[in-house]
């Protein structure tokens, strides 16, 4: 059987689906994070580990990966040479690596113009009038992704910090929070030190929630974080009934605080990325996917 992978990797998780060249999905899979900027060798690792398991569910024979061909969106593509890198390294028959907001928008918007915002432990944005694209964001953690998980995590752990020194007045929200670092500061600050962007996106969660109760130190980190997304947006130049669809694991968490402009022009994406990563690859590859004893 002709069989071709589409792969959707990102800070925070690495989905894989195994598809007829049809694009018709038989397997699916998921691991670790795959962004590789971050971590180029632990990507390669969970790319392959979610490629496995979409042939375990898919009933098939994982040896069969070195015999397909996979179409793979990740985060970190758009800085330097770790796309090139990662290319030397993947063990498929061939390998089609571009950005996660590329296969996020061939899936979301199929034919039709429009814009995508993905907002996941990162942010990037991308539009497509006729066949101009514009990308915007992608810098990564430590100087991009504004107004994604990790950011909004970064910022809570700074909040808290600046409400325990009494420069900022804090709220329950802050108070949660020290109570998970036992009320230490100092284990906030190594905490910070040590961890990835995955990590600090893990206390988003607590915003949005704490925003819902009306926590004022939540209201003022979603705000933030809003205003970072519209502006990025507000780049693009969206002309009004154009489509946007938002993507990403806190898509659904941040479309209510958005603006009434944005919220009109929002659209149910008409598949998630790996759909899109899917579709791509059956597309691509085909009969030209095959296996070469087939």
């Amino acid at each position: 059987m002709n069989l071709v992978l589409g792969i959707d990797g990102g800070g925070t998780s690495c989905r894989a689906a195994l598809a007829t060249a049809s694009g018709d999905v038989v397997g699916r899979g998921k691991s670790g994070p795959a962004n590789i900027m971050t971590d180029l060798d632990g990507a390669r690792h969970n790319i392959v580990e979610a490629a496995r398991l979409a042939f375990v569910e898919a009933s098939m024979d994982p040896g069969l990966i070195p015999d397909t061909s996979a179409v793979l969106g990740l985060a970190g593509t758009n800085v330097g040479g770790y796309k090139q890198q990662l290319e030397a390294i993947l063990p498929f028959r061939r390998s089609f690596v571009e950005s996660d907001a590329l296969i996020a928008m061939n899936g979301a918007l199929g034919d039709h113009d429009g814009a995508i915002a993905i907002i996941g432990t990162g942010s990037i944005f991308m539009s497509r009038k006729g066949s101009a694209m514009q990308t915007i964001g992608g810098w990564g953690f430590l100087l991009g992704d504004l107004g994604g998980g990790a950011r909004i995590g970064r910022d809570l752990l700074q909040e808290t910090l600046l409400a325990h020194d009494d420069i900022r007045p804090g709220s329950a929200l802050t108070q949660a929070v020290m109570e998970k670092f036992a009320g230490d500061p100092r284990d906030i600050v190594k905490f910070g030190a040590a961890s990835k962007p995955a990590d600090f996106g893990t206390f988003a969660p607590m915003v949005f929630d704490h925003a819902g109760k009306g926590d004022p130190v939540a209201a003022r980190v979603l705000q933030r974080a809003v205003g970072d997304l519209e502006e990025a947006l507000d780049a693009l130049k969206l002309e009004p009934g154009q489509r946007l669809c938002l993507l990403g694991g806190l898509a659904g968490l941040v479309a209510p605080y958005m603006s009434a402009r944005y919220q009109a022009m929002l659209h149910t994406p008409l598949q998630d990325a790996l759909g899109g990563a899917v579709t791509m690859a059956a597309r691509l590859f085909g009969n030209a996917g095959a296996p070469a004893h087939a």
